[in-house]
């Protein structure tokens, strides 16, 4: 009889024993998940739409699109340095020389170093082209043109005087403009 209290009280020991070292576990691992947190948060905040001087040292001058080139409209072309190191970059195209079915899907270059969510999905580190749709999405296309992303945008009536292309800090994030259309442009 002494050695089945003994038994019951080292299983009940051992039950405790495990719910201790459950709770001390999942403590442990919230708080080693909590810096990545933190730093994403913190590279959000520190995100900055470089002025156009800075811009223009990395705007390209002409983007490569489904076998053809065209120039960059530049007063039309942004960059916002979301980290060190951390950019994308956007432009408007001129694509007088494109056909008619190319002219549809894209208007414009994104360029980024990093992986980014773009309205919400993610976009990996590459070059893309982009086009608005009517029915209120971003297509984004890889330079063969097959698309890989497809986004809703939001539409900002505030906006006082719109651009054709431009990029404003807010509070959700870094917008990335065509008009009053945007959408939210973020590291990954």
């Amino acid at each position: 009889m002494i050695k089945k209290i003994r038994n019951s009280e080292l299983s009940t020991g051992g039950l405790m024993s495990k719910t201790i070292i459950t709770i001390l576990s999942s403590f442990i691992l919230l708080l080693a998940a909590l810096p990545a947190s933190i730093g994403t948060a913190r590279a959000q905040s520190s995100s900055v739409v470089l002025a156009d001087a800075e811009a223009s040292k990395l705007v390209p001058a002409g983007f490569y699109f489904q076998g053809q080139s065209a120039p960059t409209q530049m007063r039309n072309s942004a960059v916002a340095r979301l980290a060190k190191d951390r950019h994308v970059i956007a432009g408007l195209v001129d694509t007088a020389g494109y056909s008619s079915d190319v002219k549809e899907k894209y208007i414009g270059f994104l360029i980024t170093d990093s992986p980014i969510m773009v309205g919400g999905r993610e976009l990996t580190t590459g070059a893309y082209g982009f086009g608005f749709t009517s029915d209120g999405k971003i297509n984004i296309f890889d330079v063969g043109g097959k698309q890989v992303l497809s986004a809703a945008i939001k539409r900002d009536e505030s906006m006082k005087r719109p651009r054709p292309l431009m990029m404003s800090k807010s509070s959700d994030g870094i917008r990335l403009y065509h008009g009053k259309d945007y959408l939210v442009v973020g590291l990954k």
